[in-house]
């Protein structure tokens, strides 16, 4: 399946009703190769802003558990297989339109999960993406080959994260974030849709930091990273690091009650660290104080540029 494009050619004139009958048979094709296919896969369009699932094949029932698939969001259905710490990865990667390889295990069993970016005929933009678990290899020989090449895999994947992360927190960086943000702004663009920003500050981190030095004014904010981490619902949301003690959370949650009750549950999971500040004045423990900020995409002419200088803006 590597390789894999859908040839749909998009024309309009006196050969529409011929086209037409084309994309239709091409999509039977496709969906009767697809269903045939030993190995589980899925297909999923990227242009929208849920990444619904568009096609899926037997064989992917099989490993996940007899759930629907069709319509469901990719990124959530690749963290429920996969598991929430290669998720982000995984989501990273297709939107940025790459195409990948990452070892994975599924119900005890071994797969090497492949990411395949599609397009439609000419189109430079990438629509759909096409991801489909490969089964470990049976003889002694091809399995060290297997071990080997899932070993180089995890490196290659280990560089890009040591890249793009974050050292302190482990999230992502301020550069990092720009640019995932502005990607799912594009596409937001498009849809028409809500984006929201929650950015959050560590209370008097300066003077946590005068009492306990730079390396356990690290420590702990790493903790809040970590922590604001295991917070996020979806997949698709992203947490960074901005500067030196704000923490950003991007979220495709559309309405203000529903990003004020994530931001407050976040800031409730922190105080719940009990990592003492004896020179808070807020509380005798490390405390986050945080600002949302939701905006249509493009609406009067902004950019995501500037939907997170509002964010950050004091």
């Amino acid at each position: 399946m590597t390789g894999f494009r859908l040839l749909w050619p998009l024309q309009t004139g006196r050969h529409c009703k011929f086209l037409d009958s084309m994309k239709t048979l091409h999509r039977k094709i496709l969906e009767q190769l697809i269903a045939g296919s030993g190995e589980p896969l899925i297909v999923a369009c990227i242009d929208r802003a849920d990444w619904p699932v568009v096609l899926c094949n037997p064989a992917f029932d099989s490993i996940a558990g007899g759930q629907t698939a069709m319509g469901r969001p990719f990124a959530d259905l690749v963290e429920q297989l996969v598991g929430r710490e290669l998720a982000p990865g995984i989501t990273e990667t297709v939107r940025f339109g790459q195409a990948t390889s990452i070892p994975v295990e599924l119900s005890n069993r071994e797969y090497l999960l492949v990411l395949e970016p599609m397009s439609l005929g000419k189109e430079k933009s990438t629509r759909y993406y096409a991801a489909y678990w490969r089964g470990g290899a049976g003889s002694a020989g091809a399995a060290t080959d297997g071990e080997m090449h899932q070993a180089l895999l995890k490196a290659k994947r280990r560089i890009r994260e040591l890249s793009r992360d974050d050292p302190v927190t482990g999230l992502l960086n301020a550069t990092a974030f720009r640019e995932i943000l502005a990607h799912d702004w594009a596409v937001a663009a498009r849809e028409k849709t809500t984006l929201a920003l929650v950015c959050f500050s560590v209370d008097d981190f300066d003077a946590y930091r005068d009492v306990f030095g730079r390396h356990s004014a690290d420590s702990c904010l790493r903790r809040v990273g970590q922590e604001i981490r295991r917070c996020l619902r979806r997949a698709s949301d992203v947490a960074a690091r901005v500067n030196d003690h704000k923490l950003i959370v991007l979220s495709h949650v559309s309405e203000e009650e529903g990003v004020q009750e994530f931001a407050a549950k976040i800031s409730t999971a922190v105080r719940d660290l009990v990592i003492h500040h004896p020179r808070s004045g807020v509380s005798r423990f490390v405390t986050v104080s945080f600002k949302t900020c939701l905006m249509q995409a493009g609406q009067g002419g902004a950019s995501a540029d500037d939907f997170l200088d509002k964010t950050l803006s004091d």
